[in-house]
């Protein structure tokens, strides 16, 4: 077929080492072929558009590899993920590895809850069996959810986090026991070994990829929003958190803390650090120096990934110390709104100028009480706005006109209307993200983990109202929500902080992958490793001794 017989022809243009491909005059197959018609050159004409898909899938090929030809080499990248929003968060970071042109590989256990084989993303899925299943698993969290949600009171610390604890310890063996699944078996593992992955890619809340990477001796990057109580971070990591203006996570305190917080501050930090374990420590000990055959300590394995990716920016944040390789991608999942189902447009359009509230309790929550779900509709009914919820269960009795019910909603392109008011949030931080990505103003309703804090930190910057969901009334409802959205200082505080996440000289989601591929370029990230790591533990313990005492005389200030 010659290259003048074909009416249809593809520009290549070479800008910054990326190939951009331009199809451009393309005509009738039907009057190509008319015209050839009876001619040998018609013939092969009659094969040109079966061969020119072929070609031009070729092409696309070419421009989604575009990394191969820029940097030199595509990676090959080995996943440990988290369920729930923590896999939601590593799926945005491995659909952009895989639009980059690298090969992603995600490990799942039979019994995953959320990590589906099925999808059709480009990313590969290795399944392993493990003596779990998928509604033993689903049934463990959804019991603990329900209790520290419903049966216990945060007033109550004691008991509150007696109860974390006995969560964690079941939740650590678990894991172990998924993790002895999949490191004993052999034949995923000889498999696992013969492809040579550049990189290992894992949720430390998960625990097992950095065993995984030290079986495969291969780099490890975390991407994690936090261990509680910054526990990990801190003897891990190497991440430095003086507690006399830096609050530890899961002690609802800000970044301005009074003279008792601090002090308080400091208590939380000595419970976190001395107390409150998010594993069971010796038997992961003993587990890892068993498969490795040698003494070892779980947190030293923790201590050996390259590069840390935390979920958190200064828009959420307060200053605190960071090293060279722990880096902030908070929000990477944020994105311009995008148009709304017809049916959820028309009721939104239908609000006029009072515009519309989204209320929106995450992913997790389908078991609040019929009484909650009462005092929550009556408030929403009294509201001149209109109300988006996104709810599982039976309807409220005390559900008003404006108030519509949906299973799901798309949270972020609602979220990006113009017509959107506020924001009625659990405060996860995929939500808040995502609110001050578009300048949304909050009312935080938190629940468990680390979502009182985001709150609190968003109500310290005057973006949020916090209540507790578990004794307001429909009054304190009500009025928190006409405060955010009548006084003009809430929308300006929460645009303020719109405009300072996206004054950033990289996205996000770029700069994730920017140090995924940094990794996988230099096999390792060594040279930005701070030389704590390799402290002997009497130094280690001598220092943090001495940590402990200044940071005892810190809290009285100046």
């Amino acid at each position: 077929m010659s290259i003048n017989s074909i009416s249809s022809y593809c520009v290549f243009i070479l800008i910054n080492s990326s190939y951009i491909l331009t199809i451009c005059e393309i005509s009738s197959w039907k009057n190509h072929e008319v015209q050839n018609k009876g001619t040998a050159s018609g013939k092969e004409a009659s094969h040109f558009p079966r061969m020119s898909v072929k070609y031009v899938s070729i092409l696309l090929l070419l421009l989604q590899l575009s990394c191969c030809f820029s940097s030199g080499s595509c990676g090959k990248v080995l996943v440990w993920p988290m369920e729930f929003s923590h896999w939601m968060n590593m799926k945005t970071i491995l659909d952009a590895l895989v639009q980059r042109g690298h090969a992603v590989t995600v490990l799942r256990s039979s019994a995953s809850i959320l990590v589906n084989s099925n999808d059709e993303s480009g990313i590969t899925f290795e399944t392993f069996p493990t003596t779990s299943t998928k509604d033993e698993m689903e049934a463990f969290f959804m019991y603990w959810l329900n209790k520290l949600t419903n049966d216990v009171s945060k007033d109550a610390l004691w008991e509150y986090f007696q109860t974390w604890q006995k969560f964690f310890m079941e939740y650590s063996d678990n894991y172990e026991n998924i993790c002895k699944d999949l490191v004993l078996n052999k034949k995923i593992m000889a498999k696992l070994q013969e492809s040579r992955f550049d990189v290992v890619l894992a949720d430390p809340i998960a625990p097992c990829g950095e065993l995984l990477a030290e079986l495969l001796n291969r780099p490890l990057v975390y991407s994690v929003r936090f261990t509680p109580g910054y526990t990990y971070e801190k003897y891990s990591g190497g991440l430095l958190f003086p507690p006399s203006y830096v609050p530890v996570i899961m002690s609802d305190l800000s970044g301005q803390m009074t003279f008792m917080e601090r002090v308080k501050n400091m208590l939380w930090m000595l419970y976190f650090d001395f107390w409150f374990q998010m594993l069971n420590v010796k038997r992961w000990d003993q587990f890892c120096s068993e498969v490795l055959g040698r003494p070892v300590t779980f947190s030293e394995l923790m201590g050996k990934a390259e590069i840390w990716l935390i979920r958190s920016y200064w828009d959420l944040e307060f200053p605190r110390p960071l090293l060279p390789n722990v880096y902030f991608v908070g929000g990477l999942h944020c994105k311009p709104a995008q148009p709304l189902p017809k049916e959820m447009e028309a009721f939104v359009q239908s609000s006029g100028e009072e515009g519309v509230v989204v209320f929106s309790l995450g992913s997790m929550i389908t078991n609040m009480t019929e009484e909650r779900t009462n005092v929550i509709a009556s408030a929403l009914a009294q509201l001149p706005q209109k109300v988006l919820w996104r709810f599982e269960g039976k309807k409220p009795d005390s559900l008003g006109s404006n108030t519509r019910l949906y299973k799901w909603i798309p949270q972020n392109d609602l979220l990006g209307h113009p017509k959107t008011k506020a924001f009625i949030t659990h405060g996860g931080a995929n939500g808040v993200f995502e609110a001050i990505y578009h300048g949304v103003p909050m009312v935080g309703l938190p629940l468990f983990g680390d979502q009182p804090d985001n709150i609190v930190y968003m109500k310290t910057k005057g973006a949020a109202v916090k209540l507790d969901w578990k004794t307001m009334s429909s009054a304190d409802l009500l009025n928190a929500l006409k405060t955010v959205i009548n006084d003009p200082s809430y929308k300006e505080n929460a645009m303020r902080l719109s405009r300072i996440h996206h004054d950033q000289p990289m996205k996000p989601l770029d700069r994730a992958v920017f140090w995924i591929e940094y990794v996988m370029r230099h096999k390792g990230a060594k040279h930005l490793r701070v030389a704590a790591h390799d402290l002997t533990w009497r130094w280690k313990t001598l220092c943090r001794a001495l940590e402990k005492r200044e940071w005892w005389c810190f809290p009285w200030g100046p």
